[in-house]
């Protein structure tokens, strides 16, 4: 069988990548770059350059259809939203800018490190402590340091901003569909050239696979992420964080 002239028994197991990252993204607001990069580079022996590539042309997909998906099912803080939003973009760009001058692999573990720590946090706090919500205070800084953090480190503003709000107290559950939302600009900010310069032929193989799984799977997180309890999903935040960040610290450093 084909789509649009791919063989789809090829595209498939892109395609389980892309939604079962996608439903954890979607869920708890991080980890589908981290997802998909891991398991196309170590299952499936993509090149690293090339995992990032096609994750960076999918996530302008994925993270609209997800957007619009929390959207209906009000998962969308709008006060939080507008309130990432210009610091993340202005982050990202000044991020994407400055790539070329600063050696970001250099500054990435030691990020991963806090990252961890903080996943562990977390994941102590849901599994010890009722979570008690409160509208969380430091919101334009972090959205500065998300946006510059995922341009210029290849990733981390779902890790960074979700889990530093959720340390803060805010309701997980609009933190999650928030996060994913201005995701979707902070990504098109980023990646507008970076996609031209590819050009259409790139969506074709395992790009169109990747693109696929994540489209279906985006609806699936955001009703996950509307139903679960705040305990579980800081313990399940916990869990993903520090199970992430300490595989990537292990693979820049051994």
């Amino acid at each position: 069988m084909e789509l649009f002239g791919v063989n789809f028994s090829d595209i498939l197991p892109f395609i389980a990548i892309g939604f079962a990252a996608q439903l954890v993204d979607g869920a708890l607001g991080m980890a589908f770059g981290v997802i998909t990069s891991t398991l196309m580079v170590g299952l499936l022996g993509v090149p690293p350059a090339v995992a990032s590539q096609r994750v960076h042309v999918v996530e302008c997909f994925t993270t609209a259809t997800s957007g619009i998906s929390h959207l209906i099912h009000r998962n969308i803080d709008k006060r939080l939203f507008f309130r990432l939003l210009i610091p993340g973009v202005i982050g990202g760009v000044t991020g994407a800018y400055l790539l070329a001058s600063i050696d970001a692999s250099v500054v990435k573990p030691f990020v991963l490190i806090y990252l961890a720590g903080i996943g562990i946090y977390l994941l102590v706090r849901g599994l010890l402590y009722p979570p008690t919500l409160r509208e969380a205070k430091h919101v334009a800084p972090l959205g500065l340091l998300g946006g510059f953090l995922d341009a210029a480190g290849g990733g981390g503003w779902g890790p960074v901003v979700t889990s530093n709000l959720l340390i803060q107290g805010a309701d997980p559950r609009k933190v999650v569909g928030t996060v994913n939302s201005v995701e979707f600009f902070l990504t098109l900010a980023i990646s507008a050239s970076f996609i031209y310069h590819l050009g259409i032929a790139d969506l074709a193989g395992a790009t169109l696979g990747l693109l696929i799984g994540g489209v279906v799977a985006a609806p699936f997180g955001a009703v996950a992420a509307k139903y679960l309890k705040p305990k579980v999903v800081l313990i399940m935040v916990g869990i993903v964080l520090t199970i992430t960040s300490a595989y990537g610290i292990y693979s820049a450093w051994f």
